[in-house]
């Protein structure tokens, strides 16, 4: 198949687990034999605009006519067989849902949080987890400013979706939602129900696998709080107050924590930050661990992390809610916490550590779930599946939804295959 990724990719100085997943999937098509290209803005490139431009691009946010254009243009000229579409904010906006139909070209889109039911996407407002704007207007994430605190910068956010709500969900030929616990939250929400599908993301076979008992405890990801730091903080205080666990803490990443984090960390012997990791190092760091912790007090869509230790046979201590209570199995895979509750996560790290020989076996139940569920192999499949499937929904050959009209005239505009006959 001849693919045509498009992604806004997210600024490179935090890590995103979005961009990782988008470039693992395009080197998994590539290497199955597809085509597959891209079309994409970089969040970096912000900094470099003018004055002007830095102050029109929330205009852009809910419509930008020229990536419409110039995705039309493209799609019309290279004959793409499908569409996927990962994120598309700030800088590509829905507009490339429109040129996909102004091409006849199927789209899918890969939904890697909640943003087409939360203006941020994360459905959390001051730490706690909400649903106020879930099935109803947006009008609430912009009195309280769910966006960064800010009400300005939560405005084009509620615009866009509240004015791309139907072409999102008539747009699209299928929605691969990361876990059930998402796609469930979507449903719920009015989404079309025949056009979600799971397709949980894959994670690549590690070099490093862990062969011992593990050096530390280890939380890898982006230092916000929605990913549960001050929550870790506060149970890790109370166990070094009791004796610790005779490992440290080591917390790799960035975010808008990481002054507090590091300030924390350099107040104590039995916890270590050591900033943005590449890639190698990320899956050393995991692979020497008794454990990898996700806290995470928002409603985890996936939980890249915890999968990436299951390649590496290394067990997870994670908050139970969101897509963790599908990827932990507790007490085989993992352990499960009380969402929010320091008390119940200091519990969890003391078992996780107090027994090696439950802890090994747990590692390794981990690595064979990770083998049956999210090998590349895995993932290979499940993304030919859904392409299969919106080629011939958008054809008229499955049993998916109509074709998308074109906006003007209410026409149905064919894929490139139809107009020539089926001739490639």
């Amino acid at each position: 198949m001849h693919v045509l990724v498009v992604h806004n990719r997210y600024a490179s100085a935090q890590p995103s687990g979005e961009n990782k997943v988008v470039d693992q999937e395009v080197a998994l098509l590539r290497e199955a034999g597809h085509r597959v290209e891209t079309f994409e803005r970089r969040s970096d490139d912000i900094a470099a605009r003018s004055l002007a431009g830095k102050a029109a691009l929330p205009l852009l946010v809910p419509w930008n006519p020229a990536v419409r254009r110039e995705l039309a243009a493209r799609l019309r000229t290279e004959r793409v067989d499908v569409v996927h579409v990962h994120n598309v904010f700030p800088l590509l906006s829905p507009a490339v849902l429109a040129a996909c139909a102004d091409a006849g070209v199927p789209a899918v889109a890969t939904l890697h949080n909640y943003n087409q039911v939360c203006a941020p996407g994360t459905l959390q407002r001051g730490g706690r987890p909400c649903t106020e704007c879930v099935g109803a207007t947006p009008l609430p994430a912009v009195r309280h400013g769910c966006y960064r605190g800010s009400r300005l910068a939560t405005v084009p956010l509620a615009v866009s979706l509240s004015v791309n709500r139907r072409r999102w969900w008539s747009g699209v030929e299928r929605f691969f939602c990361i876990s059930a616990a998402q796609r469930d939250v979507l449903a719920g929400a009015g989404m079309p129900s025949e056009r979600l599908a799971v397709k949980h993301n894959f994670v690549p076979d590690p070099d490093a696998r862990r062969t011992g008992r593990g050096e530390h405890l280890l939380f890898l990801g982006r230092l916000a709080e929605a990913k549960g730091l001050r929550l870790l903080m506060t149970a890790w205080d109370a166990i070094a107050a009791e004796g610790g666990v005779g490992v440290p803490l080591v917390i790799a990443g960035a975010g808008p924590l990481e002054r507090e984090v590091a300030a924390w960390a350099a107040s104590r012997d039995d916890v270590r930050y050591v900033g943005l990791c590449d890639t190698a190092a990320c899956r050393a760091a995991i692979a020497r661990s008794v454990a990898v912790v996700a806290p995470s007090t928002w409603l985890e869509t996936f939980g890249l992390v915890v999968v990436e230790a299951m390649a590496a046979g290394v067990p997870a201590v994670a908050a139970a809610h969101g897509a963790f209570v599908e990827l932990v199995e507790e007490e085989v895979t993992g352990l499960l916490h009380r969402p929010g509750e320091p008390g119940s996560l200091a519990a969890c790290l003391r078992r996780i550590t107090a027994d090696p020989a439950r802890n090994r076996a747990m590692g390794r139940a981990a690595r064979l779930r990770y083998e049956r569920d999210f090998s590349p192999a895995v993932g290979l499949e499940r993304l030919e599946e859904g392409y299969r499937a919106a080629i011939a929904a958008r054809s008229g050959g499955g049993d998916g939804p109509p074709p998308v009209t074109d906006d003007s005239t209410g026409s149905r505009r064919g894929h490139p295959r139809e107009r020539d006959g089926g001739r490639r």
